[in-house]
């Protein structure tokens, strides 16, 4: 499983950081010499899923690489917020790529360590390398698959908000079917973008047999944390996939982005899970399951299916790949339901 048992002290109290937990049990964020990589003072919307995936993955990752770690960035909406020239928000060695080849820079600089280090001319420093989901399964997707063929040393994490909501909330590969964007408008008779395109590259990942692959989301930040330490003790191509709902690019509200990669959890629509070598080797269990109207309404992106006709055929064929996925993963808590 990829989560760890909590014990409570004889208070009961799960404190806000889990400060009164032993030090092994407590989340990154609660000590108080965490990295703080991604810092205040970046510009990132209000309640935005990708700053705060980003700023937990990366303290975990240097956490568990004692602060040597260096983080190549794709450009999109984590590099703009973050670093509009000559200002940063990074407290750590990163690197700004193009939008393709993000995970070729990351290679390049996994190489250079290694020669440096067979000179005797270094200590091992460890590598990420970051994107969004256009920069990672649209523009650089043969980078990364070059990366998994190669198993080259270098941890990919990527943030999936659905589109290109930098660039104006275009679609992209990773976008879900039926959602609204600027370039698959709700009109005609199948609204929204269409079903049958797109991927899902935690799969494609998996057929290349790396050592690791997971699914997480900003919904369970501990989870997150375990899966990025564990991603980070291990060696070769390693890649975790992080939702990150976006309030602006969804037209959801900014309170609700939690919410909404709960729901999407506990749906089935998005499936946690972690892989090693091709094999699924823990899920993150549903424990209600939700109907994915539940999910939908939430978002503007989706405001065309429940209008005065509700599209009743198109809630269904999302609800038949939700639970596709519950029955493909075995995503459902048998004990609590």
């Amino acid at each position: 499983m990829s989560f760890q048992p909590v014990h409570f002290y004889q208070t009961g109290t799960f404190t806000v950081g889990n400060r009164l937990l032993s030090a092994e049990e407590r989340s990154v964020q609660a000590n108080v010499e965490r990295t703080n990589s991604l810092n205040s003072g970046h510009r990132a919307c209000q309640g935005c899923g990708e700053a705060l995936g980003a700023r937990y993955a990366i303290d975990a990752a240097m956490n568990a690489a004692r602060g040597r770690l260096i983080a190549a960035n794709a450009t999109g909406c984590l590099e703009v917020f973050s670093t509009p020239y000559p200002e940063t928000s990074w407290q750590i060695p990163w690197i700004h790529s193009l939008f393709g080849n993000t995970a070729a820079i990351g290679t390049g600089i996994a190489a250079a360590i290694k020669v440096k280090r067979q000179k005797g001319q270094m200590d091992d420093v460890r590598v990420v390398a970051q994107g969004g989901d256009g920069g990672t399964t649209d523009i650089g997707f043969g980078c990364l698959s070059g990366m998994f063929e190669r198993n080259d040393d270098v941890l990919y994490i990527c943030y999936d908000n659905g589109g290109y909501m930098n660039t104006g909330v275009q679609r992209s590969s990773a976008t879900p079917p039926a959602a609204r964007t600027a370039t698959t408008m709700p009109v005609g008779p199948e609204p929204g973008n269409v079903f049958g395109q797109g991927k899902f590259v935690p799969a494609i990942a998996m057929a290349h047999e790396i050592p690791y692959v997971a699914t997480a989301t900003v919904a369970d930040l501990r989870d997150l944390e375990y899966k990025v330490t564990k991603a980070m003790g291990l060696r070769g191509a390693r890649y975790i996939h992080i939702l990150v709902p976006c309030p602006l690019g969804w037209g959801a509200a900014s309170q609700d982005t939690i919410k909404l990669a709960r729901l999407a959890k506990e749906t089935g629509i998005f499936p946690v899970f972690e892989a090693e070598h091709g094999e699924v080797t823990g899920v993150l269990k549903i424990r209600r399951p939700q109907p994915v109207e539940e999910y939908l309404k939430l978002q503007k992106r989706y405001a065309h299916l429940f209008g005065k006709k509700p599209a009743v055929e198109t809630i269904a064929r999302l609800q038949a790949a939700a639970d596709k996925n519950i029955r493909k993963y075995g995503l459902l808590d048998q004990e609590a339901n």
